[in-house]
């Protein structure tokens, strides 16, 4: 027995994500809009879960929908196209990173700099952010 068409609530559900989420990504082209029958609802096959979870999973591992959209293309038989964005994003991400060391650092001295200030003579973190 064929499994049960989905609802565009029952896929949001079954998917994890809310209805505007499915529409959204209907508009970007990312998941398909089925056909609308003259009389009821559209109907969504499981595939669509599968699409709507495959897309949740590549944005946690940090790719754009843009990105997302491109994998989607590319499919499995592309492993060296997909291999080549993965590094592309985990070079981003590494960027990232260095740019937070880097804000923590400075952070964390501003922090200091509290530590040691003087009350009544205002706060080195609020200074350090009026300046210019």
């Amino acid at each position: 027995m064929p499994d049960k068409p989905l609802t565009i609530g029952r896929l949001a559900r079954a998917a994890g994500v809310n209805v505007e989420t499915v529409r959204y990504y209907q508009r970007l082209g990312l998941v398909a809009r089925p056909a609308r029958p003259a009389a009821g609802y559209r109907l969504y096959d499981k595939t669509t879960i599968h699409r709507i979870q495959f897309i949740k999973r590549a944005q946690r591992l940090g790719f754009s929908l843009r990105e997302i959209a491109r994998l989607l293309e590319l499919g499995e038989g592309q492993c060296n196209d997909v291999q080549a964005q993965a590094e592309r994003r985990r070079q981003q991400i590494d960027a990232q990173i260095q740019e937070l060391m880097l804000m923590k650092a400075r952070l964390e001295r501003l922090i200091g700099q509290c530590s040691d200030s003087t009350p009544g003579q205002g706060c080195p973190i609020v200074s350090a952010l009026n300046e210019s």
